[in-house]
């Protein structure tokens, strides 16, 4: 099974939010744990589940903290309804098929991982010895942390991002100023995506910790919101600029990319489009200006696309009469004026910076 950072998926993050601190799930669980009674509960009374389980008898109240708690005290499983409302059944035992391979080695976390792979159904093996909370899902497994750890971990890599965050936008200010002087080789494009995507994994994990941290998240939350700023849409339009091939299968091809992974720039490259050789990173290469243009105020992204559509890159854009973006559907007079007026101050700021 995968390891607990490698955990992915909106269906066993939406399992994660509903075990967090503050549900009717998580603080049974946390009774449970604290009374060392262990347990194994089922979420979900499908036709694959009720065939998988024996004996226990039918409950079917509403799930309230104590009532699981108290539950947990047999030794058989609870199976709780689809939207974790309602508890069951109560008592039972799971009979899995043995011949599912498991890598688990304890009686409980044996029938935990073959009960979730036999019925899709996610599963919850609270270890009365080790302490700690499993959930399976399919192929999944993941550990619960402890309040302390998750947010240690979450505040070690808001840390992380913020130093990230900051080297990102210098390396935008010198790209931009590379940009207007039409000096653009394709290693700036890479490292700026490199570090937009780093800062994209980042985010990722602490939404992670945010969810399992349930309501003790709301200031990682906003110091999340802080952090992140624009970077993401920044790094999107980077993209968005230079994909040789089509833009949104580069930015798929990108999120597919793992943390090691990034560290290599030809695979940044080749999901752009550009190959796998490292000599092409010394390629000069020509935005076609959607990230310069959206500094732009007020000026709707639907024009933007015109804009680019009718000149092609970056360069064309800024040797452009104002004459020649009025033939422009959507740019009338005062709009092309107010075009060149802000392609020349920001070119202006970015001269200025580096300086």
């Amino acid at each position: 099974m995968p390891k607990n950072e490698k955990i992915k998926g909106k269906n066993f993050l939406k399992f994660l939010k509903l075990v967090s601190p503050g549900t009717s799930l998580g603080q049974g669980l946390k009774i449970i744990l604290q009374a060392g009674t262990g347990g194994l509960i089922v979420v979900g009374d499908t036709e694959k589940v009720l065939s998988a389980i024996e004996g226990g008898f039918k409950v079917d109240c509403y799930l309230t903290p104590t009532s699981l708690a108290e539950l947990a005290k047999m030794d058989g499983a609870i199976i709780l309804s689809e939207d974790i409302k309602r508890i069951l059944y109560a008592n039972t035992q799971l009979v899995p098929d043995y011949l599912i391979p498991t890598g688990e080695r304890g009686t409980r976390h044996r029938a935990a991982e073959r009960m979730t792979k036999q019925t899709g159904c996610p599963v919850i093996a609270i270890s009365q010895s080790r302490q700690t909370i499993s959930l399976y899902q399919g192929d999944m497994k993941y550990v619960l942390k402890t309040l302390p750890e998750l947010i240690s971990k979450a505040n070690q890599a808001l840390q992380t991002l913020e130093g990230y965050r900051a080297t990102f936008h210098e390396v935008l200010m010198q790209l931009e100023l590379l940009e207007f002087q039409d000096e653009v080789r394709l290693l700036d494009v890479v490292k700026a995506i490199q570090r937009g995507q780093i800062i994209k994994k980042i985010k990722e994990e602490v939404e992670r910790y945010v969810v399992e941290l349930g309501e003790e998240a709301r200031l990682i939350e906003i110091q999340l919101k802080e952090i992140i700023g624009n970077s993401l849409h920044e790094n999107r339009q980077i993209i968005r600029d230079y994909a040789k091939k089509d833009y949104e299968q580069a930015f798929r091809q990108l999120q597919g990319i793992s943390m090691e992974e990034l560290l290599d720039l030809t695979d940044i490259t080749n999901a752009l489009g550009h190959g796998t050789s490292s000599e092409n990173l010394d390629l000069s290469v020509f935005p076609r200006g959607y990230r310069i243009l959206s500094k732009v105020p007020h000026l709707p992204s639907a024009v933007i696309e015109n804009v680019v559509k009718a000149l092609g890159d970056l360069p064309s854009i800024m040797n452009s009469t104002v004459l020649e973006l009025t033939e422009i559907n959507e740019v009338g007079e005062r709009r092309a004026n107010s075009i060149k007026r802000e392609l020349e101050r920001l070119k202006d700021r970015a001269l200025l910076v580096t300086r």
